[in-house]
């Protein structure tokens, strides 16, 4: 893939062997009807930058029989499982676009809806647009745990994030390159953003039930690491550097 890349998809992938044949095939659907399939089109070239935390399913296996007709796919496969954070760290020094969208592979974020992110950045002039799901197709008991979640993270670091586990959002890669990542801390890339100064807006997007494999997350990693974060990204947020520069003279 010589030719420049417009949009770069970067898509954690932990035991998702099932799901990633119809993700793939789901976004070039989606991409086509923007004009910029896997291969070109008036909206430019793409890029699945597909980064495989650890899997033991099988799905770096799946992956690379994928990529020989998806040459869009750029693999970036892990040593052993790092974590979801560390999983876009890396996906994100891979890729080339000048727009990242981020989703998950399990399918309960729907490809059909990074055009709607991809407007509003483009008509906004945002640095960055998070999705919120609507319509949650949870159980009573997870959609609680991430109401609850939701509101610690917001909370604690003074945010309106209507949905901060919502992994759909679309940014420039330059407001990206720019943030300090550590673990835990992808749930709060628009907050991120927002301290390095950029703009963010939100979308509604749906959400689809989960069709194979298991969930990766539960009670801890929902409610008690948010609060666990939340805290690191407060303390960041009151040490943060605060100043302009009134002139340069060279």
């Amino acid at each position: 893939m010589s030719a420049p890349v417009e949009l770069s998809l970067v898509v954690p992938v932990y035991n998702e062997r099932d799901n990633l044949p119809v993700l793939v095939e789901e976004i070039g659907r989606a991409l086509a009807v923007r004009g910029g399939g896997g291969g070109g089109g008036g909206g430019g070239r793409y890029e699945i930058v597909a980064v495989d935390d650890g899997s033991t399913d099988g799905s770096l296996d799946v992956l690379k029989a994928l990529k020989r007709d998806h040459p869009e796919i750029h693999i970036v496969a892990f040593d052993a499982n790092a974590g979801q954070t560390a999983a876009f760290a890396a996906g994100f020094g891979a890729a080339r676009g000048r727009v990242i969208v981020t989703l998950d592979a399990d399918l309960q974020n729907d490809p059909a809806d990074i055009p709607v992110l991809l407007a509003e950045l483009e008509q906004s002039g945002a640095a960055a647009v998070a999705g919120y799901r609507v319509d949650r197709r949870d159980s009573g008991w997870k959609r609680l745990q991430s109401r609850i979640a939701n509101g610690v993270r917001n909370r604690l670091n003074r945010e309106t994030i209507r949905d901060t586990g919502c992994s759909l959002k679309a940014f420039r890669a330059e407001a990206l390159r720019a943030l300090p990542l550590f673990n835990g801390m992808h749930r709060f890339l628009p907050t991120l953003v927002r301290m390095q100064g950029g703009r963010v807006t939100e979308v509604p997007v749906h959400h689809r039930t989960r069709r194979f494999g298991k969930t990766k997350y539960g009670m801890w990693n929902r409610v008690f690491r948010a609060l666990v974060d939340a805290l690191a990204v407060r303390w960041m947020q009151r040490r943060a550097l605060r100043y302009r520069v009134r002139e340069e003279l060279p």
